[in-house]
């Protein structure tokens, strides 16, 4: 007969044969990913956005039987683009190591504040939603980056407006943190290398819409474009008032900024803002993958319409279903780590990401936009 010590350890040896079973998000039958991203306030469109674009590719996945036999999974928590918040969710996934990695993260604040809790811990985090420069550092081999750089974007503002438009008299409008003046670095520099500066500058307060003070100080500069970095409530606020004073400038921003939310806020007043892009545009079929992409949205989600967001988390949960494959059948978060690491180029279907040993940025493309008075958008070629 087996004593009551014997058994403890027998089940404490068992616990220790299969750790991967246990936990870290994975069994025999399924794997597990915490999404940590703004589901409700003014930023509530990029993580609801990125968390359905990101189901479509796990259905997708699942639908073909999974990877390697195991069903993928999501849990989306909300931060409201808060960093206290967001450390607390952050925490709690770690400390409940119930699932594999971190994936489409929100935001540059955020981020920044729970990076360094998911590098101490060693846990994936795949495609944040953001272009901050700290997390393209080599040394962070738990980060895998999808998108470009906000410098890259900033760059491409500037090249249109200076080298192509002739524009000298250009202002900023950037949200008062850590994201915001990631995109006023970028806008100096791309100046400065032409010998030029910003002709005002304004700011506003994260999760608010007071805009107007800005709005004032900036009007004094009389610009012929402003740039704006922040998100769309708060810049369609923006945009809304300049009108109403009657500042005719160009208007230009980011990608973070939710493209549709933008023109679906802006309506009538969105006529010609322009807006810089990470991803192709998601309704150009001719591209594999956006057809792909298309299919996939569809059928996860028949009332759910293309944009640049959903997109983002599409190609963001092909990017982990890669390397869940890459990874092979015998998966732990340190296997899956591993195959992270050595994901090499991968086209996806005309949109190609490369990664190397002290790379971990998969593309550097930058496509501009312009929002149609009807509330679509058009493609910026050279001249346009």
């Amino acid at each position: 007969m087996f004593s009551m010590k014997r058994i403890a350890v027998f089940a404490a040896g068992c616990l220790m044969a299969f750790p991967a079973i246990a936990e870290q998000g994975v069994n025999s039958t399924s794997v597990r990913f915490a999404q940590v991203a703004a589901l409700e306030g003014p930023a509530a469109a990029l993580g609801s956005g990125m968390r359905v674009g990101m189901l479509a590719a796990f259905a997708e996945a699942n639908r073909a039987g999974g990877v390697h036999g195991r069903m993928i999974e999501l849990d989306s928590l909300d931060d409201g683009y808060e960093p206290s918040r967001s450390i607390e969710q952050v925490s709690s996934v770690i400390d409940g190591n119930n699932h594999i990695g971190l994936i489409g993260s929100v935001g540059t604040p955020t981020t920044k504040a729970v990076q360094p809790l998911a590098t101490k811990s060693n846990i994936p985090m795949i495609g944040p939603f953001t272009g901050a420069g700290f997390l393209r550092d080599p040394a962070l081999k738990n980060v895998v980056n999808l998108r470009a750089t906000y410098d890259a974007e900033t760059a491409a503002w500037i090249d249109y407006l200076v080298d192509e438009k002739g524009l000298s008299n250009i202002a900023i409008l950037y949200q008062d943190d850590g994201f915001g003046r990631v995109g006023l670095s970028g806008v100096t520099k791309a100046l400065e290398a032409r010998g030029m500066t910003l002709s005002a500058e304004g700011t506003y307060t994260r999760n608010t819409i007071a805009v107007k003070s800005a709005l004032l100080e900036i009007r004094k500069a009389k610009p012929e474009a402003i740039v704006m970095v922040g998100a769309y409530k708060p810049l369609s606020e923006f945009i809304k008032l300049s009108k109403k004073m009657r500042l005719d400038a160009t208007f230009v921003t980011i990608s973070f900024v939710g493209s549709k939310a933008l023109a679906a806020e802006l309506g009538e007043a969105g006529d010609g803002v322009i807006v810089s892009q990470v991803v192709p545009q998601p309704w150009d079929t001719s591209l594999p993958v956006v057809a792909a992409y298309q299919a996939a949205l569809t059928a996860h989600d028949a009332s759910a319409e293309p944009d640049f967001v959903s997109l983002e988390g599409y190609l963001t949960g092909r990017l982990a279903i890669e390397a869940l494959e890459t990874a092979g059948a015998d998966l732990t978060r340190e296997s899956y780590l591993a195959a992270l690491g050595n994901l090499g180029t991968i086209d996806f279907g005309g949109f190609s990401v490369t990664y190397g040993a002290s790379d971990n940025q998969g593309s550097d493309s930058v496509f501009m936009t312009r929002i149609r008075a009807d509330g679509t958008f058009e493609a910026i070629t050279p001249s346009s």
